[in-house]
């Protein structure tokens, strides 16, 4: 057994050899840490902003050809999406790209319908070896036909109507304005239709029913659009017609003066 001073002595040895922190780094090896994470840092953010400005470039120009392959006033709004479009451009192929476009004219012939906008979303999205076209492998697509310009194509006054498929119009007549309420429906040829007309409020007189059929007999048909788009659905809006559009191989050319089914954009 141990004397008290034998184990006074033994504490103190204990005390003596306590453990001490090692050490901190030497300073330039901190020095040359920081610079290796500031070197890889930039290593990873050159090629972010040289892959932003390459976004940024081809947006732009995809615009600017959209613009004039559909005569817009103003540049639709474009969205290359997906990381990096840098491989992307070397293959030759946008995987997805987005583009909003306003105030689409009809065509240089009177009587046809212009859109108010329309949205395209594309998937694989090429370019001809001449830059002549581009083609996307498939497309979905809404425009919009305002009811302002439905007035003043068809002539009666064109509003909403009381469900998703109706709209109504109004006809002037010499002893007052009749409201008529009809159906719109999708045709084959990218065409809508009116029919099942009913009156709203007192009879339809000859004449009213004159106007009517010469306002409406023939369906109206979206030219305006890129070639391969077919419309799917039309539905009435508070804004006006909404049509959905679809479909396969879809193009746009750079130059087509008869202005029927087709429209143009760079990739």
């Amino acid at each position: 057994m141990y004397e008290p001073h034998e184990m006074y002595e033994m504490y103190e040895m204990h005390e003596s050899y306590e453990p001490v922190d090692a050490p901190g780094p030497p300073r330039r090896n901190r020095r040359r840490a920081a610079i290796a994470v500031g070197s890889l840092l930039a290593l990873l953010l050159v090629p972010v902003a040289a892959d932003r400005l390459a976004t940024a470039r081809v947006e732009s120009r995809t615009a600017t050809a959209f613009q004039a392959g559909m005569r817009t006033p103003s540049a639709p709004e474009v969205h290359v999406r997906g990381f990096p479009v840098l491989t992307q451009l070397a293959s030759g192929t946008l995987r997805h790209v987005d583009i909003t476009a306003h105030d689409i004219p009809a065509s240089d012939t009177t009587g046809l319908l212009p859109l108010s906008e329309l949205s395209l979303q594309l998937t694989d999205l090429r370019k001809s070896d001449d830059d002549s076209e581009a083609r996307a492998h498939s497309a979905e697509a809404t425009a919009l036909l305002s009811y302002p310009d439905l007035s003043a194509t068809l002539g009666p006054t064109i509003t909403r109507g009381s469900r998703p498929d109706q709209v109504r119009a109004t006809v002037p007549l010499p002893t007052g304005d009749i409201t008529v309420t009809t159906t719109v429906s999708v045709l084959p040829g990218n065409r809508i239709a009116f029919k099942d007309f009913q009156v709203t409020g007192g009879p339809l007189p000859e004449l009213g029913r004159a106007a009517l059929s010469g306002a409406f007999a023939r369906p109206i048909q979206l030219r305006n659009i890129p070639q391969g788009l077919s419309l799917r659905s039309i539905s009435a809006t508070d804004s006006g017609l909404s049509a959905r559009l679809s479909g396969e191989s879809v193009t746009f050319r750079a130059d087509d003066t008869a202005r029927t089914d087709s429209s143009y954009s760079d990739a």
